[in-house]
Formats: C-alpha cells, sequence, structure tokens
C-alpha cells in the first residue's frame, strides 16, 4: 500500500466521520419537530426513541457477521447513504408507520456504519503505527456542531423538515459516494491476513473492561446531551436561552481535546490520556453537583467535554490492539456498548432525579466514569507502544 493511498484513505474516513456527524445531529436535534410531524404521543416518544440504538446495536452484530466476507469499506460505503437516505424519509413522510420504518431503517443503517468506520480507523492506525483515531472522532465532533447549527436554522426559520434536510443529503450523499473511492485499510487487512483472522476468536473475558469503559463514557455523554439545559434551567436558575449554551459548549470543546488529543496519546501513552480523562470528566460532573450558579456549571460541562472526549476513540482502538488478528470482531462487539450507554444513561439520571434530586443524580455517571480508572491497563496493551516508545519508529511519514 502507497503513502499517497494511506493519506487518501484516511481523509476519505475523516470526511464519513464528518457526514455521520452532521447526520446524527440533524436527527436528535429535531426530535420535537418529529414528534409533532407525526403526532407522536409523550407516551410512545420513549418507545420511538429506544428502537433506534436497540436496532443500531443489532445492525453492529450483523457487520461482524458480513465483514467476514467482504470489506468493512464495502459495507460503509452502502450504509452511509443509507443513512442519508432515511433521514431524509423521516423528513419527508407523515404516517406514524412511515416514521417507524424510517427510524427503524436509520438504527440498522447507523449500527452498520458506526462499525464499519471504527473498524477502518484502527485499522488505518495499525498502519500508521502511531494515534490517528482520536482525529476521525474530531471530524465526528465538528459535523455534529455544524448539523446541530443547521438543525437551529431550520428551527429559527420554521423549516418543515423536510426543507431542513434535504440541504445536507444533497451536498453529504453525493460528497460521501465520491470519497469512498479512496476508502484504504491497513496492510494488516489485505486478503491473505483477512482470511486468516476469520478463524481468530475474541475473548469477551478480555474485551470486557473495554464494553464496560465504553457503556460508562456513553452513559456521562448522554447525560450531558439530554439533561444540561433542564438541569441549568431547573436546578441552577439560569435562563432558557442560556440553558442551550452548555450542550454547544461541550460540543465545541469535545472536539478541541479530539483534535489535539492524538498528539497526547504519541507523547504520554493511551493510558495516561485515558486516566487523565477519567478524572477531568469526573471532575467536571462534580463541579456541575455542586454548582451554585449557572456559570459554575457551564465550566463543569466543559470539562466533561474535554474529559469524556478522549474516551470512546481510545477505547475502540484498544480493541484493535487487543486483538490484532480479529480487529473487525472486536470493535463490532465494543460498539454495541456504545448504544448500551446510550439506552441506560438519559433514563437513569432520570428517575434518580426524580426519586432523588438531580445534583445527587450528577454524582452516579461522576462515579461511572472514575471507575474507568480501575480498567485504564486495558488500554496498554504490549502492542499499544508500537515498538519501544508510545509510537513505533517511521522510516517514512504518511501524513
Amino acid at each position: 500500500m502507497t503513502d499517497a493511498r494511506l493519506r487518501h484513505g484516511r481523509a476519505s474516513l475523516a470526511l464519513s466521520f464528518f457526514v455521520q456527524g452532521v447526520t446524527f445531529a440533524l436527527l436528535v436535534t429535531r426530535i420535537p419537530a418529529i414528534q409533532d410531524r407525526y403526532g407522536i404521543s409523550d407516551g410512545l416518544l420513549p418507545v420511538f426513541l429506544a428502537a433506534v440504538p436497540i436496532l443500531a446495536g443489532v445492525g453492529s452484530v450483523a457487520t461482524e457477521k458480513v465483514v467476514a466476507r467482504v470489506r468493512p469499506g464495502s459495507v460503509l460505503r452502502w450504509a452511509q447513504p443509507v443513512v442519508l437516505l432515511t433521514l431524509l424519509a423521516v423528513g419527508a413522510g407523515s404516517e406514524l408507520w412511515q416514521a417507524a420504518v424510517a427510524l427503524g431503517v436509520f438504527g440498522l443503517a447507523v449500527g452498520a456504519l458506526d462499525a464499519s468506520m471504527n473498524m477502518m480507523g484502527v485499522s488505518l492506525q495499525r498502519a500508521y503505527g502511531r494515534s490517528i483515531m482520536l482525529g476521525f472522532h474530531a471530524a465526528y465532533s465538528l459535523g455534529g456542531i455544524a448539523g446541530a447549527s443547521m438543525a437551529w436554522a431550520g428551527a429559527h426559520w420554521d423549516l418543515t423538515l423536510l426543507v431542513s434536510y434535504l440541504p445536507a443529503v444533497v451536498l453529504l450523499l453525493p460528497a460521501a459516494l465520491v470519497g469512498s473511492r479512496w476508502y484504504a485499510e491497513g496492510k494488516a487487512e489485505e486478503d491473505g491476513q483477512r482470511k486468516e483472522r476469520q478463524g481468530t476468536s475474541v475473548s469477551f473475558r478480555l474485551l470486557m473492561p473495554l464494553c464496560l469503559v465504553m457503556s460508562f463514557a456513553y452513559i456521562g455523554d448522554s447525560t450531558v446531551s439530554n439533561w444540561s439545559a433542564k438541569y441549568l434551567q431547573d436546578v441552577l436558575g439560569s435562563s432558557e436561552q442560556l440553558a442551550t449554551v452548555p450542550y454547544n459548549v461541550y460540543m465545541v470543546t469535545t472536539l478541541l481535546g479530539r483534535a489535539v488529543g492524538d498528539f497526547g496519546v504519541r507523547r504520554f501513552g493511551a493510558v495516561a490520556v485515558v486516566r487523565f480523562g477519567s478524572v477531568l470528566a469526573a471532575a467536571g460532573f462534580g463541579v456541575v453537583a455542586v454548582a451554585s450558579g449557572a456559570w459554575i456549571g457551564m465550566l463543569g460541562f466543559t470539562m466533561l467535554g474535554l474529559g469524556l472526549c478522549v474516551i470512546v476513540p481510545q477505547t475502540f482502538a484498544a480493541a484493535g490492539r487487543m486483538f490484532p488478528g480479529a480487529s473487525d470482531t472486536a470493535v463490532a462487539r465494543l460498539n454495541v456498548f456504545n448504544y448500551v450507554g446510550f439506552l441506560v444513561g438519559s433514563p437513569l439520571v432520570g428517575a434518580l432525579g426524580d426519586a432523588w434530586t438531580y445534583r445527587g443524580a450528577m454524582l452516579v455517571p461522576m462515579v461511572l466514569v472514575l471507575a474507568t480508572l480501575v480498567y485504564a491497563k486495558s488500554f496498554g496493551a504490549e502492542p499499544a507502544r508500537y515498538g519501544g516508545g508510545h509510537e513505533r519508529p517511521r522510516t517514512v511519514d504518511v501524513g
């Protein structure tokens, strides 16, 4: 594989992460509008919201089986257009069954997309011999900011869902298809080694610590995305307008943290970066829990963004290092716990807030994120150093 092909593969995969960030943000930030359009009752809405990550988990498991026969790039090449088109279908429908079908297909395709993207990211990182995984997730965060901004514009100008979604799909669908021409995988993914790894098993016992870390990270993430506005307004007494700021700040700090995170991994190693991120995120939850006012609360959410942002990409990377002969299988199984954390986080905090206090509820994700320290050694398997130092010696710089 030429160095140019690696560089092109890295850029095209970053584009896919960006497109997925835009797409997912456009969906989740317009949930109230989707509910109104289809007349989904408050009682039925949680069923729809839970169905998407459940089906995404099914899609991730299915992808594990598919990539035993075809390359992850082939899965990604077709899963991403399906996700974009189902987003458009959500905006175009009018009947409840149409929403159910569109969101169901969206969930299945997102699971395949998330799994295949991260499989390819792990493979490219192995080929590069240095940490680049956080950069891909930074592209996702940038896409999320762009998508949320587009959704805000649609809501501000009172545009229909179809009109809001159509420009994004028209622009991003051709870009994703063209970019897919340059998808590339690492040398460990060549045909001969692909056949060899099909017989390699993944020990769930060894993978479990990373699965728990993935769940804890997404419980923390879903707490911010679902409860930050309510917490600031109802608990800390902010205005409705100010209450929208914490999630935006969280997204921006997530982007910044991921943009520089790879340099931290190269300099200090994955274990140190994950430990630092866990402590910073836990401290952020602590600040939020004891905050005396809205601005102190926003400081806590800022700390959360900088801390949590490094954990998920490094968890995928650690799974690839732990099972170098079966990294696709490990990533697909690990990816399921992304959706487990998403499903558990929001209801858990809501139930604790109603039964106890929302300040007290913030302590639960704090403890769970802090528990990542117990499993930090799982990020430092011997292959993590790619040689003598934190990075494999490189004779050629591939970008």
